[in-house]
């Protein structure tokens, strides 16, 4: 058995810019601070990462109550912000779920740098959510390194069913869901459907870059 663990934003969807159009206006109105992610870098990182980061930047302490402010603000937007018409699946995605629930069979969680609440509303739109029952999110670490124990937890507690770090394959577009599967000797397949191109993908520790999630016959022996 496998456990195959996905990203969000750039791997399964693409939210039309609704996470970083949100974050930017919660930072508005609670800090007066516009356009606070102006060449700011978030791919890969945990919404906590980013929110800290960013705070840091204007030389503002990252207090915890400051935080879950910032947060509730975030989702109040995003609700909002995710209708949006640029929103869409990225390519081979439901072609991969239908190949894996009707051939394989292998349960489907989520590993991502979003906060929880955060993740579903950006999947909803999309009819996603009944397919990842379980996940690990930016709301149980801000480092995305310690994402993989706590999914396995969250898998063996729901589904009874015990399961070790090498049988799991995260699947994602950026090395920083490379570097968070490796560290543990799980498996990382990388899928150039994000900010990073195939050629700076396979300069990462990836056992298999594809183009994405279209490619099932080249990720099929990944999953045996």
């Amino acid at each position: 058995m496998k456990l195959l663990l996905f990203d969000i934003d750039g791997t399964l969807i693409s939210a039309g810019g609704a996470g970083s159009r949100s974050l930017t206006k919660a930072f508005e109105k609670l800090l007066g601070i516009k356009d606070a992610f102006n060449n700011f870098e978030m791919a890969g990182k945990t919404d906590i990462q980013i929110i800290k980061e960013a705070l840091l930047k204007f030389n503002i302490e990252p207090k915890t109550d400051l935080i879950y402010d910032i947060i509730e603000e975030y989702l109040s937007f995003l609700k909002i912000e995710i209708q949006n018409n640029s929103k869409h699946l990225k390519p081979g995605v439901l072609e991969f779920i239908h190949f894996n629930n009707s051939q394989l069979g292998f349960p489907m969680g989520l590993l991502t740098g979003n906060i929880e609440k955060g993740a579903r509303i950006k999947l909803e739109p999309f009819n996603l959510n009944p397919f990842f029952p379980i996940g690990a999110y930016g709301s149980d670490h801000e480092n995305r390194n310690y994402l993989l124990p706590i999914a396995i937890e969250r898998f063996q507690s729901t589904f009874r069913k015990k399961i070790d770090f090498h049988q799991c394959i995260i699947i994602g577009d950026t090395p920083r869901d490379v570097e968070c599967a490796k560290i543990y000797g799980a498996k990382a397949v990388a899928v150039a459907t994000g900010p990073y191109s195939e050629a700076e993908l396979l300069k990462t520790k990836a056992d298999l870059v594809v183009k994405n999630l279209s490619d099932i016959e080249r990720i099929l022996p990944i999953l045996s």
